[in-house]
């Protein structure tokens, strides 16, 4: 990561982890001396800020952070700053635009030496990540539903051309299979379609000897 010119300690400080650099990603540094709260430039733009157009605070930062998650992260911090890490938390604040964001918040002490002056933490915006597997779940699963609709509908229509029963009535002798099988109707109608195209296949076979 680049450094930041004006935090030169920013600098030695890297991202723990590859996938992270696809993310919006910010850095915070506290030390207890001072009890300066300083942030990268990245951290600014989260919360949708530009630097020099506010002070870093717990207090300023507290007031992005939803409220219910408040109380959790100001123990989380607390804990930190007695106790040290790695440890993280979850987060979802809203920006100075109110739009929300997910966020990863990693954090351990700063040393000098073994001695701790202060916390350094990394801030994660999981957001747009969150959003695309959402997608990609929501699409996957409305393509198998769409597939599994299929399924059943030709199903339905390898019963009723065998048995002459009507729609429903093949509907209704999927689902008491479903039942007594403890099966999805979708299995069942997949494994009929099997079934029928493997006949199928058989008695092509055989034709294909008898000539």
């Amino acid at each position: 990561m680049a450094s930041n010119s004006k935090y030169p300690g920013f600098a030695a400080r890297e991202i723990p982890h590859d996938e992270f650099l696809d993310c919006p990603t910010g850095l915070v540094e506290h030390y207890f001396a001072d009890g300066v709260f300083r942030w990268s430039d990245g951290l600014y733009r989260i919360y949708g800020y530009e630097r020099g157009e506010v002070v870093p605070s717990m207090e300023m930062a507290l007031t992005h952070i939803e409220p219910e998650d408040r109380p959790k992260v100001e123990a989380y911090w607390e804990r930190v700053a007695a106790a040290g890490g790695p440890s993280s938390i979850y987060v979802s604040i809203r920006d100075r635009k109110d739009r929300q964001h997910k966020l990863l918040f990693s954090a351990d002490y700063i040393l000098e030496g073994t001695k701790p002056v202060g916390v350094w933490g990394v801030i994660v915006d999981l957001t747009q990540s969150i959003h695309s597997d959402r997608h990609q779940l929501a699409t996957e699963a409305v393509a198998a539903s769409a597939l599994n609709r299929a399924a059943i509908e030709q199903a339905k229509g390898i019963l009723m051309g065998r048995t002459g029963v009507d729609a429903d009535e093949a509907y209704q002798l999927m689902n008491q299979l479903s039942q007594d099988s403890n099966r999805k109707v979708h299995a069942i109608a997949h494994e009929i379609i099997e079934r029928a195209t493997a006949a199928g296949r058989r008695a092509k076979s055989q034709s294909h000897q008898l000539q």
